[in-house]
């Protein structure tokens, strides 16, 4: 085995990058590396470096696209697998998931659609084109 695994407690360390890869939140270590660098990876609340020693309890609030997670770790691994063991390596707060809901139903309530059902016809094509040069 190699010296990571040697200590005399079997304790494993793992950098936060490759944790974060490991669980699934990120596709790639650098793109991860990338997020913690930005600012988008909070480590029991400070911004940290990816190559932070994730511990066991910690607790860690990133962003994936629009959407914020608070997340406690629950076990470590260095190691990519299936979705059901990365899920198993971290739980996410009732606080997080409430409040993910509640941004995702306002994104819903406020989204447009920009693409409408059918294309307008020439008549209303005309008046877009019209409503478009008065704007100038």
């Amino acid at each position: 085995m190699g010296s990571k695994h040697d200590n005399s407690d079997q304790k494993l360390q793992v950098r936060l990058d490759k944790w974060l890869w490991a669980a699934r939140f990120y596709k790639t270590r650098s793109l991860a590396r990338n997020m913690i660098d930005g600012g988008k990876v909070h480590y029991n609340g400070q911004r940290s470096k990816p190559s932070k020693l994730v511990e066991v309890g910690a607790e860690i609030r990133l962003r994936q696209g629009a959407e914020e997670k608070t997340i406690v770790v629950e076990k470590l691994s260095e190691h990519r697998r299936g979705a059901p063991e990365a899920q198993a390596l971290y739980s996410e707060t009732d606080a997080s998931v409430t409040l993910r809901e509640q941004k995702s139903l306002e994104r819903k309530l406020n989204a447009h659609n920009p693409s409408p059902e059918r294309r307008p016809d020439k008549k209303q094509r005309r008046d877009i084109i019209k409503f478009r040069n008065s704007n100038d």
